[in-house]
C-alpha cells in the first residue's frame, strides 16, 4: 500500500507570483521615474496594480491545491494553465504601458484592437481554468471543514467577482452613438459609469470620485478569495487560544464557541452573505453613476439592511452552538 502523497504547492503559480512580486517593484520605480500618463493615470500604475492582485491571487491558488488528493492532476493543469494565461495578460499590460498605450478596451489601431481582443479571450481562459481549480478543490475530502467551507465561498464570490468585468466592455452610451453614425472610435468600453475614464480619481487606485466605477466591485469580489478563507484562519486562531487574564469559568469561554465547527461555519457563511451582498451592492452603485465615496440614500439604506442582515445571520450562528470543535491540526483544506 502507497503511503500519503507528499503536500506540494503548485510551482508555476509560485513562479508566476515571484515574477509578478519582480513587476510590481519595478512598475513602482517606473511611476516616480515615468512621467508619462495614460488615460489621466501614470503609464506603470496599471501594471503595478495588476501585478500586486493577480500575484497574490497565484498564491492563493497554489496554496489550495497544495495538497489536493483527489483530481490532483486535474487541478495542476488547470493551475498552470491560469499561470501562463495569467503572464501573458500581463506580458500585453506590460507592453502597452511601455508604449504608453491603453491596454484595456483600445481599438484604436490594428495592433491595438489585436492586443485587447486577445487580453479579452486570455480573462475567459482564465476564467474557466480558476472555475476548474474550484471544482477540484470543492471535492476534497478530509481536512478543516471550516476551511474548505470558506474556500468554496471565496471561490464562488471571486468568479462572480471576475464577471463583473464583462460590464466594462460594453459601449457606453456615447461611444454607441458614435458606433451608430458610423464614425470610428478608438476606445470600446469603460471603468467608469457616466462620466469618462481619467477624470479625477482616488490615489493608487485610480476610481473614478466623481462617477460610478465597476472596478470597486471587480476588486473587491476577486479578492474573496483571500477575504473569506482569511476569516476561517483567524476562527481556528481563536479558538485555540486561551486567555489567561480571565479567571474562572469564564476562561476561554469566547474561544470555545468559536471552537465549535457550526458555529464557525456559520460566521463564515454569514460574511460571505455579506460579502457578496457587498458586491451586488458596489456594482448596483456604480452602474447608476455614484461615485463610491459619495452614496446617495439609497445606497445608505440598502447598505444598511445588508449590515443588519448579516449581524443577524452572525448572530444566529452564535445562539447554534454545536458539539464538534474545530481541528486543532494544522489549517489546510484537506488532511495532509
Amino acid at each position: 500500500m502507497t503511503g500519503p502523497q507528499p503536500v506540494r504547492w503548485h510551482r508555476p503559480l509560485l513562479w508566476f507570483a515571484a515574477a509578478m512580486g519582480v513587476l510590481a517593484l519595478v512598475s513602482l520605480v517606473g511611476i516616480f521615474v515615468d512621467d508619462r500618463l495614460v488615460v489621466g493615470s501614470p503609464t506603470w500604475l496599471k501594471p503595478f496594480k495588476f501585478a500586486v492582485s493577480m500575484g497574490v491571487y497565484a498564491v492563493t491558488l497554489a496554496w489550495l491545491l497544495r495538497a489536493a488528493r483527489r483530481g490532483r492532476r486535474t487541478g495542476w493543469w488547470a493551475g498552470t494553465v491560469v499561470a501562463v494565461a495569467a503572464t501573458v495578460e500581463m506580458a500585453l499590460i506590460v507592453l502597452q504601458g511601455v508604449r504608453g498605450r491603453p491596454s484595456h478596451f483600445n481599438n484604436s489601431t490594428p495592433f491595438d484592437e489585436t492586443v485587447w481582443s486577445l487580453m479579452g479571450n486570455l480573462v475567459v481562459v482564465l476564467w474557466t481554468a480558476s472555475l476548474v481549480v474550484a471544482i477540484v478543490v470543492a471535492f476534497q475530502r478530509g481536512g478543516d471543514p471550516v476551511l474548505k467551507s470558506a474556500a468554496r465561498l471565496g471561490f464562488t464570490l471571486s468568479l462572480a467577482g471576475m464577471l463583473v468585468a464583462f460590464l466594462m466592455t460594453q459601449p457606453t452610451a456615447e461611444q454607441d452613438a458614435a458606433l451608430d453614425r458610423g464614425e470610428t472610435v478608438g476606445i470600446i468600453g469603460a471603468h467608469s459609469v457616466g462620466v469618462a475614464d481619467g477624470g479625477p480619481a482616488m490615489p493608487v487606485t485610480g476610481w473614478s470620485t466623481t462617477g460610478g466605477d465597476l472596478r470597486v466591485a471587480h476588486f473587491v469580489g476577486i479578492h474573496a478569495l483571500q477575504a473569506l478563507p482569511l476569516l476561517a484562519l483567524l476562527l481556528a486562531a481563536a479558538a485555540r487560544r486561551r486567555p489567561s487574564s480571565v479567571p474562572g469559568e469564564q476562561r476561554g469561554r469566547l474561544s470555545s464557541v468559536l471552537g465549535e465547527q457550526r458555529v464557525a461555519r456559520g460566521l463564515v457563511r454569514a460574511a460571505a452573505l455579506g460579502y457578496g451582498g457587498l458586491i451586488a451592492l458596489l456594482t448596483w452603485q456604480a452602474l447608476r453613476g455614484q461615485p463610491l465615496l459619495d452614496p446617495d440614500g439609497r445606497t445608505l439604506l440598502a447598505a444598511g439592511i445588508l449590515a443588519v442582515t448579516v449581524l443577524c445571520a452572525a448572530g444566529i450562528a452564535l445562539r447554534g452552538r454545536g458539539r464538534t470543535p474545530i481541528t486543532e491540526k494544522s489549517p489546510a483544506i484537506v488532511g495532509a
